[in-house]
C-alpha cells in the first residue's frame, strides 16, 4: 500500500477501506495534498459551491451541545430571538443573490422547528423561489419525512444536518439527543426526495479515527455536500478552552475526505476565518465548496473576498450535487 497506489485506486472509482483512510492520514501533508486535489479535479472540474446562511432563529436552544453558543444549557452572549420574517429573509436572500451567491441557507436554533414553524418557513422558501433566482436549503432540526415532503414542495432543494462527529465521540459532544437520531433525519429527508448536506466539526477533541468514521458514515449514507467545520472555542461553552486546530491539521483532514467522498461537495464552512489564509490552502488540498459570509454567532468572510478568491485559484461558482 502507497499512496499512489491508493489515489489510482479512489481514480478508478473504487472505494477506500477504513484502514487505507488511516494509512493516509499519515501519510506528508504536501504530497497528500497533491494526490487529494488530482482526485478533487478528476470527479469535480474546477466547480466550487459556495453558499451563504441566514440565522433566522436564535438562541434558546433545548439541546446541550458542548460547542454551541445558541445552547440554553451554555453561558454565552449570542442573540436571543424567534423566527424572523418572511420580508426579512427575502431581503436577505436578494442581497445574496446580487452577490453571486447561488446558495441560500435558513438556519434555524432548537432540535426542531414546531408545526406552525415548519409551515411559516414554507411559506417564506415560496416567496423567495418566486422572487429570487436562488437555490434554497434549510436547516430546522430533526424533522420527520412529511414535513420535509412540505418543505420539498414548497421549494427547498436541499436539507442540512450536521452529524457533529463520530457515532462514539457523539456523547462526548451531546447527550440530548443521539447520533442515531440524526441519521434516522437525514434518511427520512431523503425519503421525502431532498438531498442532504451534512458534516461535522474538527476539534471537539475527537481522534482522527472518529474523523474517518464520519466520513464513512456520511459515504455509507450517500451524502455528496460535507461542511467541514473547525471549532471556534466560545467562551461560555464547555470547549471554550479547547485549542484551535491549525491550516495544516484542517488540509490533512480535507484530503483524507476528499479520498474517502471523491465525488462530494468537501465544504469549508465555521471556522475558516481562524485560519491565516482563510482556507485558501485547503482549496488546493480536496476542498471545493464554502459557506461565506457570517456564521450563525461568528463573523465570516465576505462575499466579495470569497469572489475574488475563487477567480485567482481558476474555479467557478456552480451550483454542486443537487
Amino acid at each position: 500500500m502507497n499512496l499512489n497506489e491508493l489515489t489510482d485506486k479512489v481514480l478508478k472509482g473504487e472505494d477506500i477501506s477504513r484502514e487505507e483512510a488511516l494509512f493516509l492520514s499519515e501519510q506528508p501533508l504536501l504530497e497528500l495534498c497533491d494526490c487529494a486535489d488530482k482526485i478533487r479535479r478528476h470527479f469535480c472540474s474546477n466547480q466550487f459551491d459556495i453558499c451563504t446562511i441566514i440565522n433566522a432563529k436564535s438562541g434558546k436552544c433545548s439541546e446541550n451541545c458542548k460547542f454551541c453558543a445558541q445552547s440554553s444549557h451554555n453561558h454565552t452572549c449570542a442573540p436571543e430571538y424567534p423566527l424572523r420574517s418572511k420580508r426579512e429573509i427575502l431581503e436577505q436572500a436578494k442581497r445574496n443573490h446580487e452577490q453571486g451567491v447561488l446558495r441560500y441557507s435558513i438556519v434555524t436554533s432548537g432540535k426542531r422547528l414546531s408545526e406552525q414553524e415548519v409551515d411559516e418557513m414554507c411559506e417564506t422558501v415560496r416567496a423567495i423561489k418566486a422572487e429570487v433566482g436562488i437555490s434554497v436549503c434549510a436547516s430546522f432540526g430533526l424533522l420527520n419525512e412529511r414535513q420535509f415532503q412540505k418543505l420539498k414542495q414548497a421549494g427547498v432543494t436541499r436539507v442540512h444536518n450536521n452529524l457533529e462527529t463520530s457515532r462514539r465521540n457523539f456523547p462526548n459532544v451531546c447527550t440530548t439527543h443521539t447520533f442515531e437520531e440524526k441519521v434516522q433525519a437525514i434518511r427520512e429527508a431523503q425519503a421525502a426526495g431532498l438531498s442532504v448536506c451534512s458534516g461535522g466539526i474538527m476539534g471537539l477533541g475527537e481522534t482522527m479515527e472518529d474523523r474517518i468514521d464520519m466520513a464513512l458514515t456520511l459515504r455509507e449514507l450517500g451524502i455528496q455536500s460535507v461542511p467541514v467545520n473547525m471549532l471556534n472555542p466560545i467562551p461560555g461553552t464547555p470547549f471554550g478552552n479547547r485549542e484551535k486546530l491549525s491550516a495544516d491539521d484542517m488540509r490533512r483532514i480535507v484530503a483524507v475526505y476528499r479520498f474517502i467522498l471523491p465525488a462530494a461537495s468537501i465544504r469549508l464552512a465555521g471556522g475558516r476565518g481562524l485560519l491565516p489564509d482563510k482556507g485558501k490552502s485547503c482549496f488546493t488540498s480536496g476542498a471545493n465548496a464554502a459557506i461565506s459570509g457570517d456564521m450563525l454567532t461568528t463573523a465570516g468572510i465576505t462575499t466579495k473576498t470569497d469572489m475574488e478568491l475563487l477567480g485567482e485559484l481558476g474555479y467557478e461558482a456552480k451550483l454542486c450535487n443537487e
